[in-house]
């Protein structure tokens, strides 16, 4: 897996934490220090969680290797579909929380990072430097989280499924490419 493709991984496993960070930057204005401890938190668990999927992938891999693209690919649409399903829902009933509370931090960190445990495990069935992808993922998430806060502070008409949807389209569009590399299309 290359860089561009890591990348865009990346970007697509951080936009539950952009729509996470948007609203909450949409719904009150955010210290520095808010905004950074959420960002670091996400964008931790966002690199502890592939980590963490990779390994279980990775120790069995040699058992479904002539599977492993379809796994791959399975992983990534079934996200990506998850993702742009749940951009369509309404979200009205969403109460206001306080961010500054670092139970419900760990509880989003975790919570938006579970795709990222799944995507790890697919990492296991295909060439990928794991650290490298950690590494990505984590800073991308970062400053993905970042960004969402502060642009959510400045506007509220940038609705957040429009980050989950595209991420999602983005996940899938990269099953597509695994699979379509195995058959040697690409």
């Amino acid at each position: 897996m290359n860089l561009t493709e890591l990348f865009l991984i990346s970007l697509g496993l951080s936009m539950d934490c952009f729509a996470v960070s948007l609203t909450f930057g949409s719904s009150r204005k955010l210290a520095w220090n808010d905004i950074l401890r959420m960002a670091f938190l996400f964008g931790l668990f966002q690199g502890i969680m592939p980590l963490m999927g990779w390994l279980v992938g990775n120790s069995i891999q040699s058992l479904i290797e002539p599977v492993d693209h379809w796994i791959a690919f399975a992983i990534l649409a079934f996200i990506g579909i998850k993702m742009v399903w749940q951009s369509f829902l309404s979200g009205e009933e969403k109460k206001i929380l306080d961010i500054r509370k670092i139970s419900l931090l760990l509880s989003l960190a975790v919570a938006t990072s579970i795709d990222a445990l799944i995507t790890g495990v697919g990492f296991g069935f295909i060439k990928v430097n794991i650290y490298e992808a950690v590494i990505i993922i984590s800073i991308i998430t970062f400053v993905v989280s970042v960004i969402g806060a502060k642009l959510g502070e400045k506007t509220t008409f940038i609705p957040a499924r429009w980050a989950e949807f595209s991420g999602g389209m983005v996940l899938i569009a990269i099953g597509v490419k695994v699979v379509l590399e195995h058959l040697a299309f690409l």
